[in-house]
């Protein structure tokens, strides 16, 4: 229960200053945390699954999201071609992830359902990114899930039922009404961030009335906070690991220097959020597509992965006879 306590507190802590201010919640979330779980998030990814973006695959990745990154920007001045053309290069990046799971028929018929998606992505945008924004949210249930896999027993499933309660089962609630969630109105933060209309819209279905709006911004508001949470204080504590193996990748950035990265960066943006909002979000999304397309091949290897196409993925360490740990891989899974 040690490991599952803090998040039945963070849950409702969250839970509750959603409810109470999702647009103040939103917002000033994103500014004091957005950076800063940037850098972590990386820090854990690229460390824990060392073994599987490695060599060209992740020079690929690298590339895809480089071009994400450059269509984000350039959406701020031609607006929906360059959306269209993330659209494009996010599904070429889930065909990548694919790409070094499987083989033969199961790659081919992969393949075909990103197609299809792809299509439904571009004759609906509006919907493709909220969804996604959304996705990102619930993306460490998969990491959590993975990484209770040494657990014991009883722990792991209270732990991974735990999970579930504040990633599915909290929002659902959310949107079919068990709270009294109100239309948004304006707070203290419209007078830097803009109207509560734009940023409910970056959370809530094209087209939505006042009080579902609502309930999506509160839904996202709720586990942008547990996402902030998983990535700032949960993995840092519990799977150390993680940043050692990152360490080794990138002697530079060991101890508190990846901390000290990611609040610096997020203090010189907060200024500009500050500034402008606008822009300061715009450019936070562009240089936020690292962490947040990283992750989907990551999961799709996990997740699609057999056989020798799956192990050998996460990097974990051991000890024996007193010796300093050493750095091992070792097949996910339950044991």
């Amino acid at each position: 229960m040690k490991v599952t306590l803090p998040f039945l507190a963070a849950a409702a802590a969250a839970l509750a200053v959603a409810l109470g201010a999702p647009l103040a919640t939103t917002v000033l979330g994103l500014i004091a945390f957005g950076v800063l779980h940037n850098v972590l998030e990386l820090r854990y990814v690229t460390g824990r699954f060392a073994p599987v973006l490695d060599g060209r695959f992740l020079a690929v990745l690298f590339g895809l999201i480089s071009a994400i990154v450059l269509c984000r920007i350039a959406a701020m001045f031609v607006g929906q071609p360059a959306r269209d053309a993330e659209i494009l290069v996010g599904y070429a990046v889930l065909a990548a992830g694919c790409a070094h799971a499987l083989r033969g028929w199961p790659l081919a018929g992969a393949g075909a359902i990103l197609a299809v998606a792809a299509a439904v992505s571009l004759a609906w945008p509006g919907y493709h990114f909220v969804v996604l924004a959304h996705l990102h949210n619930v993306v460490p249930l998969c990491f959590l899930w993975e990484w209770a896999a040494t657990l014991p027993a009883a722990t792991r499933r209270w732990f991974r039922a735990t999970q579930v309660g504040w990633v599915l089962v909290v929002p659902a609630a959310v949107l079919a009404g068990a709270f009294d969630v109100s239309a948004v109105s304006p707070s203290t933060v419209a007078a830097f961030a803009g109207e509560p209309a734009r940023i409910v819209a970056l959370s809530a279905p094209p087209g939505s009335d006042p009080a579902v709006g609502a309930r999506f911004l509160v839904v996202f508001a709720f586990l942008q906070t547990m996402h902030y949470f998983v990535w700032v204080w949960f993995l840092p504590r519990y799977a150390p690991d993680a940043a050692r193996a990152f360490e080794r990748r990138v002697p530079w950035l060991r101890g508190p220097r990846a901390w000290a990265l990611g609040a610096g960066l997020g203090l010189a943006l907060a200024v500009l959020f500050a500034v402008d909002y606008a822009s300061g979000r715009a450019l936070y999304s562009a240089f936020a597509s690292y962490h947040a397309y990283l992750e989907f091949p990551v999961l799709l290897a996990l997740v699609l992965g057999t056989g020798a196409a799956r192990s050998q993925l996460v990097f974990r360490e051991t000890a024996s006879d007193g010796q300093h740990p050493a750095a091992v891989s070792t097949v996910t899974g339950d044991r």
